[in-house]
């Protein structure tokens, strides 16, 4: 399911060169600065799959699984692939090293006998020996022609190939065939420790030969794959993609006989699925409570039904209303049978979805991606670090993980880590380097910064600078206190018929001082925000009386929301935060709001803009149109390739705008960049993480980018089948997915078909 907020083909995207010249970023010292427990922060959440032997799940019937749309291309390299396009491709063509359960590579002997460096110097050399089974749909084995193909057409020395990412190939400097083709020679210009990302999926050479059948044919269809099933139609109008078992296929044979991937938007999964048209659906939280509650319902056999229509008719009501139906008065029973039965029939439809839904599993984990608060460091007051660690410092981060992971029964940790997640071998919490919360520190950074309360307080053009005009103005206080002192002194000795009227002279003239020169306003306490530039005397001070002046050249001092605000030289701290507006993205407004109240406790103000899904990324996000957003990045076996450009420093371009990368907070230092180049050229695994640790630490202390939560992963799943659902890390094992039990071919879908 696709979520708003998560940037669109992610993962090992091409990079561009990024190098920005700025200020130093100002850190705390690093050394040590990272967690050393590993202990329960690095515990994975399990997939929840239903597992189940092959020998239990029945062979042959289909099975339907949603998509949010059928995909633009069926080429992973191009700019518009998405998760369709992965999900798609994954059961069509090889992965030599497909992710398991804790997000780390593994061979896949499917296609790969062995794979390894066997040789370092004087450069890196990697032998790959493909099985000798593996071939292509049309009957050609799988061998060094193909990797040869992909390489010319992703290594970037050939610009008529369309291709949004090349990390990796572009180290390549020759592909040798081996003793014979299922060997494959792979010879690297410089080191690359992330070899095993490359080649997956391998296209045919039929597709990456030759640029038009690259940019163009693969788009559409793949005549010729290498997977458990082959492609057998793509029909937009019908909103499908439709695989079947591939007759060439030599590893476990696929239980389904067919697989359909169809178009369903995600508002609309709740419906899909209770009329019965899709066996799988990601799904949001509201689908998830609907089934839980059909779980639940009961009806029939004179029971009142548990939730729905009908639910809320007592005994009572339902004697009162069998009474008038059958009773004299004809008008009176002719409306309370219309009644009656429009009840029924809607007391029958719900029961009958409520079925449906039953027939449903939600299988649950966390995504192998994390939300964060992006802080754009561009321009502005977030353009300082000691701004944005204060913010950062600010946040409750297990309070936000809770509201979004507690109520759905899922471990709430905050991650620790920008590169890594809890269970994968590479994880270490360094969010040490940036320090716990403490909102006594996060305020003594701002005023370090010169965003002190009162500092959003404007001087009036009369008064004075320096302690020469304060001390005048304290003197001329004094003086007036002296003076009332001395008239009320004399109001009291004139008698006591004086003495009421003395005392409200006194009040209304303590209020005129205290409140400033303007009429105090009709509002009432709460008629407007806090902060509001035209906040009234009585919204903040209660009692004033209306029409009350203050004396003649007396400054109206601000408001008392802008007093208790920071700001520095008349201007207040506000922020602009940009928030996704569809009704699929309330957990993200959720979030956001609690933001908003954690930046307020320090008098941080907020502006949040609303806008739509669709032009929420591409608008704001990739433009740098904002000072706060959420968003989503997702996990990656290959932190050194695919982190780089998420994380790059960024480079000034000719016409002065800024060369992001993929680093949309355009936070970065020069000294990350160099860690995130020595770790991905750094052959032993070992070494290579802990560079990519001490990279982490400093992204952590740069503060532009503070993971919040690991996403959630629900999944609504026909309780019939088995080997699919919430696949955390792990790549699925298509060939193993299937129905268990004598009625696995009559699904729900399949009878819709």
């Amino acid at each position: 399911m696709a979520h708003v907020g998560v940037p669109r083909g992610t993962a090992r995207k091409r990079r561009s060169v990024a190098l920005l010249a700025t200020g130093v970023l100002t850190i705390p010292v690093l050394a040590g600065c990272t967690s050393d427990s590993e202990g329960p922060t690095s515990v994975a959440v399990p997939q929840d799959i239903a597992p189940a032997s092959r020998d239990r799940v029945t062979e042959g019937s289909t099975l339907t699984w949603a998509i949010d749309e059928v995909p633009a291309t069926l080429n992973t390299f191009q700019a518009d692939a998405d998760s369709a396009t992965t999900r798609i491709t994954g059961a069509l063509l090889p992965s030599l090293f497909p992710l398991d359960a804790r997000g780390e590579p593994k061979l896949n002997p499917d296609y790969l006998e062995s794979a390894k460096v066997i040789e370092r110097e004087p450069k890196q050399v990697v032998l790959y020996k493909l099985n000798q089974q593996a071939v292509w749909s049309d009957g050609r084995e799988i061998g060094a022609p193909d990797f040869v193909a992909q390489w010319r057409a992703l290594s970037g020395k050939d610009s008529a190939f369309w291709t949004a990412r090349n990390a990796g190939y572009e180290r390549i400097e020759k592909i040798e065939r081996g003793k014979d083709d299922l060997q494959v020679r792979v010879t690297f210009s410089k080191p690359y420790a992330d070899w095993r990302s490359l080649f997956s999926p391998l296209y045919p050479k039929e597709v990456t030969g030759s640029p038009g059948t690259f940019n163009d044919s693969a788009r559409a269809t793949l005549k010729n794959t290498a997977g458990p099933f082959r492609l057998r139609s793509v029909n937009k109008d019908k909103g499908t993609v439709v695989l079947d078992r591939n007759p060439r296929w030599w590893g476990d044979e696929a239980k389904l006989e067919s697989l359909v991937f169809r178009a369903v938007e995600p508002e609309d999964r709740t419906d899909a699925l209770t009329e019965g048209t899709v066996d799988v659906a990601d799904i949001g939280s509201a689908t998830a409570n609907s089934i839980a509650l059909a779980a639940r319902y009961r009806g029939g056999n004179g029971q009142p039904p548990a939730h729905g229509p009908g639910a809320d008719i007592t005994p009572a009501a339902a004697l009162r209303s069998w009474a008038l139906a059958h009773g004299s008065d004809e008008e009176a029973a002719e409306t309370a049978q219309a009644a009656r039965e429009k009840n029924r029939e809607a007391v029958a439809v719900y029961a009958a979805e409520q079925k449906a839904l039953k027939g449903f599993a939600v299988r649950k984990s966390l995504e192998p991606a994390y939300t964060q608060l992006a802080l754009n460091g561009e321009s502005g007051p977030l353009s300082d670090d000691r701004v944005r660690r204060a913010i950062a410092r600010t946040l409750d981060r297990q309070e936000l993980a809770d509201t979004v992971l507690k109520p759905l029964g899922l471990p709430a940790k905050p991650p620790g880590s920008h590169l890594a997640l809890a269970g994968q071998p590479g994880y270490k919490d360094g969010s040490g380097a940036l320090g716990d919360r403490d909102t006594k520190e996060a305020k003594a950074l701002l005023a370090d910064a010169g965003w002190t309360v009162g500092g959003a307080v404007r001087k009036t053009e009369d008064t004075k600078a320096g302690s020469e005009a304060e001390k005048k103005a304290d003197e001329k206080k004094k003086a007036d206190e002296k003076k009332k002192a001395e008239e009320k002194k004399k109001a009291e000795e004139k008698g006591a018929d004086k003495a009421e009227k003395a005392e409200k002279a006194e009040k209304d003239d303590k209020a005129s001082r205290e409140e400033g020169t303007y009429i105090v306003g009709d509002e009432k306490p709460g008629d407007r925000p806090a902060g509001d530039a035209e906040v009234t005397v009585q919204d903040k001070q209660p009692g004033g009386a209306p029409g009350a002046y203050a004396p003649a050249g007396t400054a109206a001092p601000a408001p008392a929301g802008v007093k208790d605000r920071l700001g520095k030289g008349g201007k207040p701290l506000t922020l602009r935060f940009v928030l996704p507006s569809g009704p699929g993205s309330q957990p993200l407004r959720t979030v956001g709001e609690k933001i908003v109240e954690m930046l307020d406790s320090i008098g941080i103000s907020t502006q949040i803009t609303k806008v739509d899904d669709d032009s929420y990324f591409k608008d704001h996000i990739a433009s740098g149109d904002y000072d706060m957003a959420l968003y989503s990045w997702p996990a990656t076996a290959y932190p050194a390739t695919d982190g780089r450009p998420i994380f790059a420093k960024p480079e000034p371009a000719t016409d002065g705008s800024l060369l992001v990368e993929q680093n949309y907070t355009r936070v970065g230092s020069d000294h990350i960049d160099q860690l995130f180049d020595r770790a991905v050229s750094e052959l032993d695994t070992d070494a290579s993480r802990e560079l990519l640790k001490q990279a982490d630490a400093r992204i952590w202390a740069a503060a532009g980018s503070i993971p919040l939560y690991q996403r959630p992963q629900l999944v609504a799943v026909d309780k019939k089948l088995a080997n699919i659902g919430a696949f955390g890390f792990a790549a699925p094992r298509y060939e193993d997915i299937g129905f268990t039990g004598r009625e696995a071919a009559g699904s729900p879908a399949n009878r819709k078909k």
